[in-house]
């Protein structure tokens, strides 16, 4: 029953997902003589957690029942209360809880709290898949750094788009819906200026049916090459947009860009290019805590050979277009020696219609 009731707390915590950042998603479900009687969910940032909805959302009195919840109640007065003392008052019998918080704030404060109010807690339920529905937030709240997934899309010969550059559309209407819930999900969408010129993408988020955000739209441009009206500038959305430039950029159109709209990030030179890690630091001091990658093959090698790109979700089309010149999902200088080739973890597939999505966890950096 345990591990049930934790499951039913996890896909609560998993309705949160792309309105609680950077906050994580929580679910609590509270049981009293082996029934639910209250359950909730963290719904947004800076509403209530997911223990207090749960305590609203509850039937009857909730002395002496049973609490799940997918992650430590915190300890601390934020935006608002702690969610340990709120169970201590509500007079709750135990606590069973998915994955301790990281959070230098919390990190067994809450748990530690609540046993010495006489409360019987466990851990460590369903903590692997607690840990994968939160990755975002267990990355940003220890190292103040994005979690960023990369996002490919490619035939089964591997090219990005044909000779001639056309690459519309190369998987079905299932993967790229999916690619918008992950839109939705994550903080910020990336792509280099090569993608602007090319495409002239909004970078919005369209789901059928439901609510969805737009994330915000992060452009690495170094030399400030982003055409006043482009759609990343003039697209109907409340989210920004950030412009990461270099010293090289004309201050002029630095200039211009900013009289549009758009938030500039001057990093420092890289080889030639955007420094990516001081980007991502500067990301994560704005409370961005995830990045969608959506670059072309130079873009997603400078990420890899960065280190910045945590997963990487590839979609692979039952399509076949050929051509030496037709461009791949990574380029750049390439790695020298099979033994050097990056590696993954934990890699899963999925279908999306006829089209295959591989996704796997960064194991080893580029050594080229």
């Amino acid at each position: 029953m345990d591990i049930e009731m934790m499951r039913r707390a996890l896909k609560l915590a998993e309705r949160g997902a792309g309105w609680t950042s950077p906050n994580p998603m929580v679910g609590a479900v509270i049981v009293k003589g082996g029934r639910i009687i209250g359950e909730g969910w963290h719904r947004l940032y800076g509403s209530d957690h997911a223990e207090v909805d749960a305590f609203r959302n509850a039937s009857e009195d909730v002395s002496g029942a049973d609490m799940y919840v997918t992650l430590e109640p915190c300890s601390h007065y934020g935006k608002t209360p702690p969610c340990a003392k709120a169970i201590i008052e509500k007079g709750i019998g135990r606590v069973f809880v998915g994955i301790e918080d990281p959070n230098p704030l919390v990190s067994g404060r809450g748990i530690r709290m609540m046993r010495e109010s006489g409360i019987h807690v466990e851990s460590g339920f369903l903590e692997e898949e607690g840990r994968k529905l939160n990755e975002v937030f267990l990355k940003y709240i220890t190292t103040g750094l994005p979690f960023c997934v990369m996002k490919t899309a490619m035939t089964l010969d591997g090219k990005i788009a044909t000779a001639t550059g056309d690459s519309k559309w190369i998987t079905g209407e299932l993967s790229r819906e999916h690619v918008h819930e992950l839109r939705h999900r994550l903080s910020g969408i990336m792509v280099g200026i090569g993608t602007i010129l090319a495409d002239d993408p909004m970078l919005t988020t369209r789901l059928q049916g439901r609510p969805s955000k737009d994330p915000v739209r992060i452009v690495i441009d170094s030399s400030a090459r982003t055409p006043l009206d482009a759609k990343v500038l003039n697209a109907s959305s409340e989210a920004g947009t950030i412009i990461a430039v270099t010293e090289k950029a004309e201050s002029d159109k630095v200039k211009a860009l900013a009289a549009r709209g758009a938030e500039i990030i001057v990093t420092p030179l890289r080889e030639g290019g955007v420094d990516l890690n001081f980007l991502m630091l500067e990301l994560g001091r704005r409370k961005i805590d995830s990045v969608l990658l959506e670059g072309g093959g130079r873009v997603n090698y400078a990420a890899l050979r960065s280190g910045v790109v945590d997963k990487v979700n590839a979609f692979i089309a039952p399509k076949i277009v050929g051509g030496e010149t037709a461009r791949t999902p990574v380029e750049g200088e390439g790695i020298r020696l099979m033994k050097d080739a990056i590696l993954f973890s934990k890699t899963e597939f999925r279908r999306f219609g006829d089209d295959i999505m591989i996704e796997g966890y960064i194991s080893k950096e580029v050594n080229p």
